[in-house]
């Protein structure tokens, strides 16, 4: 059940990340400032629910270190209160504090979601990183498509130009989690087969990760892609939905699975 609440903190820190930086990486000349404003209260209310979270793994922390909890705890409660305060800025229509307060609530959610590995006794490690920052790019970047597609719903006459930024941007980062997803794959696969801990249950969700977590959700952004062309931005926003749910799917597979493995899947 610990394992759980750890699995979930990370998991809300990661998607805090994504969308932050989808949002960033977002034109506010051609997406209209409402966009902003309504997804800054939903960063908002994830990060809120991150700190009960949190609170309930403090004793997980280890004595050498029980103060990073204390320090998670800061980072969701400053990405929360920057959270409400860029979206106050952005019903002002101040677009450039705006984008630095999106920015800054990104800052704090990726410290908060790094902080955990300097528990571990090799710290830091690079693929402990770059795991976390591509399963967040991948999340955030599905999640905040999607959200915009829902967007032009209230604001029909709004270019499809981001939509389709962020259709491309979300089937660069699955790609890119593939690519890191399928090298720890082999890697952790091996380890099992010298231990002789190679299970079809590990098999079975390995399966699972793949098929819902990336084959799927790239095949989505293509059938996305191509209903832009219609264009048709309701089914579009139908089809991203799919893939975020999938994407959840995955990449909360992808954790528990990693909880007890060598390398991030």
């Amino acid at each position: 059940m610990d394992a759980i609440w750890q699995i979930l903190v990370e998991f809300l820190f990661r998607l805090t990340l994504g969308i932050s930086v989808s949002m960033g990486c977002t034109s506010s000349r051609l997406v209209t400032s409402g966009f902003f404003r309504i997804h800054l209260w939903v960063l908002m209310g994830i990060c809120t629910f991150a700190v009960p979270a949190i609170y309930t793994t403090r004793h997980l922390s280890s004595p050498a270190a029980d103060n990073l909890w204390w320090w998670q705890l800061g980072m969701a409660v400053g990405a929360a209160a920057l959270s409400y305060i860029g979206a106050v800025i952005w019903m002002y229509e101040a677009t450039r504090a705006g984008k630095v307060a999106i920015w800054l609530v990104a800052a704090f959610a990726l410290a908060g979601m790094l902080l955990p590995l300097m528990e571990r006794a090799e710290g830091i490690t690079f693929w402990g990183a770059l795991d976390r920052l591509l399963g967040s790019l991948l999340l955030g970047s599905i999640t905040t498509a999607m959200l915009l597609g829902h967007w032009y719903l209230n604001t029909p006459s709004m270019k499809l130009a981001p939509l389709q930024r962020l259709v491309v941007f979300m089937a660069v980062a699955i790609v890119a989690r593939m690519l890191l997803a399928g090298l720890c794959a082999g890697l952790e696969a091996n380890r099992l087969s010298q231990s002789g801990n190679l299970s079809t249950s590990w098999l079975v969700f390995l399966s699972l990760r793949w098929l819902a977590g990336l084959v799927s959700t790239l095949g989505l952004a293509r059938m996305t892609w191509l209903t832009l062309k219609i264009p048709n931005t309701q089914s579009a926003t139908g089809i991203l939905y799919a893939a975020m749910i999938l994407a959840f799917i995955g990449e909360l597979t992808a954790q528990l699975m990693s909880v007890r493995g060598g390398f991030p899947l």
